[in-house]
């Protein structure tokens, strides 16, 4: 089975320059799993690795996508797959970077997203069982419009409901304000009667095709939320604000799915006049806190994951970049 290196845990654990510790190691390449680093002109609010700042090591998945375009798990895996496969002919190895854990299973265990294209027979009674929709709504399109149309007249939080109702797994799993992946959720259980978050479960259990090892980054809950703090801090003083202010004047909105990222979306109430910056700059942090306690959630669940609690190797990178490469060596991932 041909190798590969995970290396992921909640935002601001310190994955960045660990990551380029250890590709330098171990001749690795890094795929970047981020939903919001693939976007052009998206630096600040993503921390944003640059190419300076790359000492020489080869990313993908960063910078592909124009703002306006839509990126999402299925895009991802394609996406990485390929860059997968250019870094094995160059005779690398792969590291997987990132806090977006279900982008990540999507390429460890090789996820079957075929079925979110499909509709069993009697989803349609299923629909109109949960929801009273239209007969109508037989398509794919249709139903994906219908709900869009839900969240805009009636607000996004009668969807999240709903999906809290059918699907309580996903719903922990997904933030109430990120209408398109809730869409998504309704979508995959109104259309095959199955919970994404079930199928979700099934496929990961399946074994990898890979020599992996999948690293999880973590530290103490209070210095993490201290280093998020100085994180939005630094942003601003990068220039967030000026950052979305052009976003938005090339015409992107609330709705675009670029937009949705934090950092983004909370600063939509500022411009219009909702609140203050200093609220904005709170709910930022808030958000953020909130996103990297659902990602420790996620790596939870996971199988076969290598947890690396900072204090546990005195914070020294060091001693955390040798442990790693022991494990690499037991796994025969990289030579003895």
């Amino acid at each position: 089975m041909k190798p590969l290196i995970i290396l992921t845990g909640p935002t601001a654990a310190g994955k960045t320059e660990l990551s380029l510790r250890l590709a330098k190691s171990v001749g690795g390449e890094i795929i970047s799993a981020d939903s919001m680093q693939v976007y052009r002109k998206m630096n600040i609010g993503t921390a944003k690795i640059m190419p300076e700042q790359m000492q020489g090591i080869k990313h993908y998945l960063i910078d592909c996508l124009s703002p306006e375009e839509e990126f999402n798990v299925v895009l991802f895996q394609k996406m990485a797959k390929e860059a997968m496969e250019e870094i094995y002919k160059a005779g690398h190895i792969p590291i997987i970077t990132g806090g977006t854990g279900f982008y990540i299973q999507s390429v460890l265990y090789d996820i079957d997203f075929s079925g979110n294209e499909t509709a069993d027979n009697g989803s349609e009674a299923e629909m109109n069982d949960k929801m009273s929709l239209s007969p109508q709504l037989s398509k794919r399109d249709d139903l994906r419009e219908y709900l869009s149309d839900i969240a805009k007249d009636q607000g996004a939080d009668i969807l999240f409901q709903k999906l809290k109702q059918i699907d309580p797994e996903s719903a922990e799993s997904i933030h109430p304000n990120n209408v398109k992946r809730v869409i998504r959720a309704l979508e995959y259980f109104y259309q095959t009667g199955q919970k994404i978050s079930e199928h979700n479960r099934t496929q990961s259990q399946k074994n990898s095709p890979y020599n992996y090892a999948y690293f999880v980054l973590n530290d103490d809950r209070k210095l993490l939320y201290s280093r998020i703090d100085e994180r939005v801090e630094e942003m601003f003083k990068q220039g967030l604000e000026g950052e979305v202010k052009s976003l938005i004047d090339s015409g992107l909105t609330r709705d675009s799915v670029s937009m949705q990222g934090i950092g983004y979306k909370e600063m939509f109430g500022y411009f219009d006049g909702e609140y203050d910056l200093e609220r904005a700059k709170y709910l930022i942090k808030l958000d953020t806190r909130h996103f990297a306690k659902r990602q420790l959630t996620w790596f939870k669940r996971e199988k076969d994951v290598c947890w690396l609690n900072l204090d546990e190797y005195g914070h020294s990178k060091d001693k955390l970049l040798e442990a790693m490469l022991e494990i690499l060596r037991e796994k025969n991932i990289v030579q003895q």
